[in-house]
């Protein structure tokens, strides 16, 4: 009873504080007057009193032993009277309003709290002398360059497929030089990452951003060729684990979309574990003890809530999801191109705080502000300097185009371009280097517009302030050289020549072992989420155990037993027939197995890559989760058809056949789950699917009968599953006493009519052949399982990320000297890169003077007044408020379904009708989905074939099309193939300015 008084008064305390938050100061102020003076006589003691109450329970938690003094803390709560009680708790089994008034506690205004409360988090460690763990980055004479395919040879036709694998043995054994070409996509460059210093990293696109951060993180592709060394804290990357040290936060959003924001923080925050935090709160605790300090309550259970490993829910994802602004929407699905979930931008920050959730000490950000408006994005990083500044991070934040505000945030400033950086120091002294090359950011002008554009040729004589000299264009390794000789750049090589001292290095700095959890919590951790995606994914599993049900009635319809005679070899055929017709079906059904597998692949293959788990654990839990499936629809199938169709009625051999389709149909997934992982993408899965069925079913002894198939074939018949699940449930019904009858066929050798019908298809004869099947069946789903785990443990995602293509066009085509340079303006490095290094030129130049833009219609006026838009409100989104109203005024006037929409929209003075006015509208979604096996032209072609109106001849769409692309200079990149986000093809830039493009030519 007296914990649901405290439970009633909590949630008193919690509406109270909320009705006082919504009134007015005025309100407030009257309403904490007439408390205080209305209050019984003993107020004024009530203070100690509490203080007294406090100190008690404190001295009561320092008494227990280590283990339970760190999972007990207290939380504070103020009751209805004014009376603040505090509660011990243990620390991990905080309920959700537990761990909402502790956060609101710490965090009540998150932009004016957070600075303060990591200063009492660093205000706790220093009072007792413990050294915070810090990481500090060098990387010295650092190239990387890679071998690509250009032209139309890197488009995965079956020509170039052919051609580049018989280029590729030709090449290994010396008898043809390769096609590749060599592209530099950093070349010798030199630096130090400090901890304490936020440093932003700018560059045009193609600089080698991504590649230098990648370099920092451990997490260059293997087949790229790496020079130079990258050090953390003195040591090399084989010293110690990069992928588990530091966090890299790919500008790329892969995540489950059937999983809630809440969800999928937590799911990594659970594998990342707490690395050195406990051990951490151990010494803290231990210091405190002896020098008898007394911490802030809210601030202990805090760090001791969040140094516990292996929770379900932890309270740094409470933290995260605040400080990221994601807490409005922390219970909404992430959701993916088919399925409605988040904003770009939240999901944009959904990745960021995937990675913030772990316990690395240095961080990697590429480009974690696309979709972000500039007020949110200035936020973030203002949370991740005082982060930086307070807590001693190492981070590396790279920004397209920042805004000055959030520029100003910044302490340090990388400058790539064309591979080299340009410069790295101080941002207070940036402006001061380029003055001194003779280069002026004028007033107007950003300074992080200004430094990606000072390098560039089109834009660089804009900035000449040296009115007295004549302006010549500054390439690149001028601006390096120049750099070097700068008074920052000599510091910096002053500070290079120096080895960085290990023995000053923090033991905890730099972790060593793989994976932040046990195996066996990595497990929990994994079958706990594959058990939410299969409840989030309950229509398909409904879905196929409705497709099974109405095929056993289809079944037992075309086979009914009324017209199933037997006993006779001319009755074999039918049961033959029948018992084939089940075994296809449930090997088909078991096939949606390998579409879901595939689907969920390129998350696994990023969190496989970041050591969240081993392959074992993502592939464990989906083969025991699907035992219970495969039992129930295994079961469907023989309990509607056995006794209809017909077969042996035995009990014995109802449950041996429902045994032989068990086997089956768990076979059945494991095969389809292998395939695809061997295939990696949907296209070559269902592929790879198709082929294999059709081999298995030839050699499965139905079709071609064991005695027909060729000796040299023979192999293919006995490694083919089908073969031992074909025999199992044949054997099973013909050996049955009903097929006893005497045989008269002197031409087979069999006693009775069962074995006879046996014989003559090749099928075993021999009862024991039954067992030993469902052993094979068994040992080749075991077999499938492992496979699919070492498909998922050393194969990579099929696609090559770095693929450059461009028209190679021949060389009359081309232009020499300075129209050369101009023409290929805006190229990305390694395309500039592989010309430099071949003395030759790829690419697309048209030289003629542009016409006009080609405008193929109407110019219309859009018009809306008093547009309302409502929608049904879930359950799950009462508490929740509304979100997103710019994203859904341009569904609104798109005419999206979702809801109920009112007011009036008028196109040039008509009233809108959505069935002509999808004809002339376009609507850029923020997710840009995209054909991936297309090219950028075929893409923008598709579109305008499909959306002009037919009176637009070819040449007049070619022309649009043409136009379009300079527009949104997509060019450079006219032949390059679209890819999957995050594995390859374009980049998040690209395939933003493709998504704007292909709306721009309907």
């Amino acid at each position: 009873m007296a914990a649901a008084l405290v439970g009633d008064d909590l949630a008193r305390s919690t509406s109270s504080r909320r009705s006082l938050a919504s009134g007015s100061k005025r309100s407030w102020a009257s309403t904490s007057f007439r408390e205080v003076w209305h209050s019984p006589p003993d107020v004024f003691n009530r203070s100690g009193r509490q203080g007294d109450e406090e100190e008690l329970q404190w001295a009561a938690i320092e008494r227990l032993p280590t283990y339970d003094r760190l999972r007990k803390g207290m939380l504070r709560h103020v009751l209805d009277n004014g009376r603040v009680v505090h509660d011990e708790v243990d620390v991990t089994k905080l309920g959700i309003q537990d761990k909402k008034l502790l956060m609101e506690s710490i965090l009540k205004v998150v932009e004016e709290d957070n600075e303060k409360f990591l200063r009492r988090l660093r205000d706790r460690t220093d009072r007792v002398g413990i050294e915070i763990p810090k990481i500090e980055v060098r990387f010295e004479d650092l190239s990387v360059e890679g071998d690509v395919y250009v032209g139309s040879r890197a488009l995965p036709t079956l020509f170039n497929a052919t051609m580049n694998t018989f280029e590729s043995i030709l090449g290994l054994i010396r008898l043809a030089p390769s096609k590749k070409r060599k592209i530099q996509i950093l070349q010798d460059i030199s630096g130090i990452v400090k901890p304490s210093r936020m440093t932003l990293l700018l560059g045009p696109p193609g600089a080698g951003k991504t590649t230098l951060l990648l370099a920092l993180a451990g997490k260059l592709d293997e087949d790229l060729r790496v020079s130079g060394r990258v050090t953390y804290c003195g040591h090399e990357l084989n010293d110690f684990v990069p992928q588990r040290t530091c966090a890299y936060i790919s500008q790329h959003d892969l995540h489950y979309g059937e999983m809630t924001v809440r969800e999928t923080l937590d799911f990594s925050g659970r594998c990342l574990g707490v690395g050195t935090r406990y051990e951490m709160l151990v010494e803290l605790s231990r210091r405190e003890k002896e020098a008898g300090i007394k911490p802030d309550p809210e601030i202990d259970a805090f760090m001791k809530a969040t140094a516990m490993a292996g929770q379900e829910t932890s309270l740094v994802t409470d933290y995260v999801l605040k400080i990221l602004g994601l807490d409005i929407c922390a219970d909404i699905m992430v959701g993916d191109e088919m399925r409605r979930g988040i904003s770009g931008g939240q999901k944009k920050r959904v990745t960021t705080g995937e990675m913030l959730v772990g316990p690395a000490k240095a961080l990697f950000m590429d480009e974690i502000s696309t979709g972000l408006d500039s007020s949110t994005t200035f936020q973030i990083v203002k949370f991740m300097r005082q982060m930086v500044h307070i807590m001693d991070v190492t981070m590396i934040i790279s920004l397209l185009q920042p805004a000055p505000e959030t520029y100003d945030l910044f302490d340090n400033i990388i400058l790539l371009s064309e591979s080299q950086i340009v410069y790295q120091g101080p941002r207070e002294n940036v402006l001061e280097f380029f003055e001194y090359m003779g280069f002026k950011c004028p007033e107007r002008k950003g300074v992080a517009d200004f430094l990606q554009e000072v390098t560039s040729k089109k834009d660089q004589e804009q900035y000449w302030f040296r009115k007295n000299q004549p302006y010549r264009f500054i390439p690149v390794p001028e601006f390096v050289q120049a750099f070097n000789s700068f008074h920052i750049g000599q510091q910096l090589a002053a500070d290079l020549s120096v080895p960085y001292d290990k023995s000053r290095a923090h033991p905890a700095a730099l972790v060593t072992e793989k994976y932040g959890i046990s195996n066996w919590e990595l497990f929990k951790a994994c079958f706990a989420r594959e058990w939410l995606l299969m409840k989030r994914n309950s229509f398909v599993y409904i879905f196929k155990t409705t497709q099974i049900t109405i095929m056993s009635l289809i079944a037992l319809t075309v086979f009914l037993r009324t017209k199933m005679p037997y006993g006779t070899l001319e009755d074999g055929g039918k049961f033959f027939g029948a018992l084939f017709f089940s075994l296809v079906n449930v090997m088909f059904n078991g096939m949606a197995e390998l579409a879901m597998t595939a689907l969920g692949l390129p998350v696994f293959y990023k969190q496989r890559d970041f050591l969240f788990y081993p392959a074992w654990a993502f592939g464990l839990p989906i083969w025991v989760l699907r035992i219970p499936l495969s039992f129930m629809e295994s079961a469907i199938w023989i309990i509607l058809t056995y006794y209809t169709i017909g077969f042996a009625p035995a009990a014995s051999r109802f449950f041996r056949q429902f045994l032989a389709f068990f086997g089956i149909h768990q076979m059945a997934l494991s095969l389809f789950r292998f395939i695809a992982a061997v295939g990696r993408t949907q296209v070559v899965a269902n592929m790879l699917g198709t082929f294999t069925l059709l081999i298995v079913f030839v050699l499965g002894g139905f079709i071609i009968a064991k005695n027909d198939i060729e000796p040299w074939m023979m192999w293919g018949y006995y490694i083919s599953p089908i073969m031992y699940g074909q025999n199992a449930i044949v054997m099973n019904e013909f050996l049955d006493k009903r097929w006893s009858k005497p045989n008269t066929d002197p031409r087979i050798n069999e006693p009775t009519v069962g074995k006879v019908l046996l014989k003559s298809r090749g099928f075993f004869t021999e009862d024991y052949w039954f067992w030993i099947c469902i052993g094979a069946l068994v040992g080749f789903s075991l077999l499938f399982n492992i496979l699919f785990i070492g498909a998922l443990t050393f194969l990579n995602p099929l696609g090559d990320a770095k693929s450059v293509v461009v028209d190679e066009d021949d060389e009359k085509k081309l232009y020499s000297g300075q129209n050369r340079a101009e023409a290929f303006e805006g190229f990305d490095m390694a395309v500039r890169n592989a010309s430099r290094s071949s003395n030759s030129i790829v690419g697309v130049a048209d030289h003629a003077p542009r016409r006009g833009m080609v405008l193929p219609f109407e110019p219309l006026s859009l018009a809306f007044n008093h547009v309302n838009y409502y929608v049904d409100m879930p359950a799950e989104m009462k508490t929740e408020g509304v979100e997103e109203d710019r994203l859904q005024l341009l569904q609104d006037l798109e005419e999206r379904p979702g809801g109920y929409i009112e007011g009036s929209i008028s196109i040039s003075g008509y009233p809108k009708n959505q069935e002509t006015f999808a004809r002339v509208s376009g609507y850029c979604e923020q997710n840009d989905i995209h054909s991936p096996y297309v090219t950028v032209y075929e893409s923008l072609l598709y579109s305008a074939w499909l959306r002009l109106t037919s009176d637009i001849n070819t040449k007049t769409r070619k022309m649009f099309v043409e136009e379009v692309m300079h527009l949104v200079e997509l060019n450079p990149i006219r032949d390059a193939l679209v890819g999957l986000p995050g594995v390859d093809g374009l980049s998040t830039e690209q395939r933003k300015r493709l998504t704007i493009a292909v709306e721009l030519v309907a």
